[in-house]
């Protein structure tokens, strides 16, 4: 297999993974400014890779149009498994990992920074955990045979109090690994395939982590090196970044959950039947208690507008809300005991509905507020009447035997 070195177009749109691979293994390196780095460090991953996995590899280079001309460092190394990408549109590490995983063809997919803080000689064991059954293989300093070259009191602190915060907003993602913050990783491509992945700062771990369907981690030990040359791109705007990164995937994580719990397309059409059952409701209402027609006491008469409101709904219902489990159990039977479940349902609600009803009316808007009253009152019990009735009435009790 032949490759050759060559200026990749960033990909546009979604930052989303597709699922289809022609290689083994694709390494992702970001820059910015790292000319004076870029050559020993690939020159080091092509020795290793050649030994380890001689033609099933690519390296590509996502560079942001860098002022000192990385890319073009770059492109000149000519060397047979290296593409550069210039992007000049969008900015940031984590995007710049997920673009480059886009165009790779590998069905193992890696990072590694480019200032050779993140010894290359670590992949030949995150690979070899891939290969023997992990989904996501972490290069960690937190583990035996990790650690850090030279650091100071004050990083060492900030990075392990970052970590506790970490622990404290998502522990069921930052405690999966023993170093969240690590940007030295891989991954099946398979376990990130699909979902649109939405990361904030330098942490793109985290996003792989709390969005990916990963079931098997492993972790390799390695001493994070201090910076040779150039300049570190640490700065407290990262840390901050990657605090906001956990509590955006914590409400994600959240409203996700609330979905799969929570039929929404169901729910938005009880709530079209429930809003021709208020017009029912309300017209009956007007008939029985105003003072211009027969003039009923308000509770008789909302009782009265509430029922019949009730079997307009339970017909619509029955027919189109939830129709699809109602054909499973057809007969006028089953039809019977539907409407009659929807209806103590609807009567705890009415009941409900009628208490919060005279409590708006004599106590918070006044009696010449009554309609107003009426509506908040009913729009505060939807929700109760829909929970009940997807739990208790239309649901699956009964199957066919084939």
């Amino acid at each position: 297999m032949t490759y050759t070195t060559e200026l990749v177009r960033a990909p546009q749109g979604p930052l989303q993974i597709a699922p289809h691979h022609s290689l083994l293994f694709s390494l992702v390196i970001p820059t910015y400014n790292e000319r004076n780095n870029i050559g020993n460090l690939v020159a080091q991953l092509t020795t290793l890779l050649n030994r380890r996995l001689p033609e099933q590899y690519e390296l590509i280079l996502v560079d942001d149009n860098s002022p000192d001309g990385t890319w073009q460092v770059a492109q000149g190394l000519a060397h047979p498994h290296l593409q550069v990408m210039r992007r000049q549109q969008e900015r940031g590490l984590s995007s710049a990992v997920i673009r480059g995983w886009q165009v790779a063809r590998g069905e193992i997919l890696a990072v590694i920074d480019a200032d050779l803080q993140h010894p290359p000689e670590t992949l030949v064991q995150m690979i070899d955990q891939i290969l023997n059954g992990a989904d996501l293989a972490v290069a960690s300093r937190h583990v035996s045979g990790g650690g850090v070259s030279d650091w100071s009191l004050a990083r060492r602190l900030l990075s392990r109090g970052a970590q506790t915060l970490g622990l404290l907003i998502l522990p069921g993602v930052v405690g999966r690994v023993t170093d969240p913050m690590s940007g030295y990783f891989m991954v099946r491509r398979q376990a990130i395939a699909g979902p649109i992945l939405n990361p904030l700062g330098y942490k793109i771990l985290l996003e792989v982590l709390g969005r990916g369907r990963v079931k098997t981690i492993a972790e390799v030990g390695y001493v994070f090196q201090e910076r040779e040359v150039g300049e570190s791109k640490v700065t407290w705007r990262q840390y901050v970044e990657y605090l906001g990164h956990l509590v955006r995937l914590r409400v994600d994580g959240k409203i996700a959950r609330m979905a799969q719990r929570f039929p929404l397309g169901r729910f938005l059409r009880f709530g079209l039947v429930g809003l021709s059952g208020v017009f029912v409701d309300m017209a009956m209402l007007y008939l029985l208690s105003d003072p211009t027609t027969l003039a009923w006491g308000l509770t008789r008469s909302k009782l009265v507008a509430g029922e019949v409101a009730i079997l307009n709904n339970f017909l619509w219902n029955d027919a189109w809300t939830f129709g699809d489990i109602a054909k499973s159990q057809q007969g006028m039977g089953a039809r019977l005991k539907r409407f009659l479940k929807f209806n103590a349902v609807c009567l705890l609600g009415l009941a409900l509905n009628v208490l919060l009803l005279n409590l708006l009316f004599n106590v918070v808007f006044g009696q010449q507020y009554r309609y107003a009253a009426n509506l908040i009152a009913i729009a505060l019990v939807t929700a109760w009447n829909f929970w009940l009735n997807l739990k208790l009435n239309w649901r699956v009790t009964q199957v066919k035997k084939k």
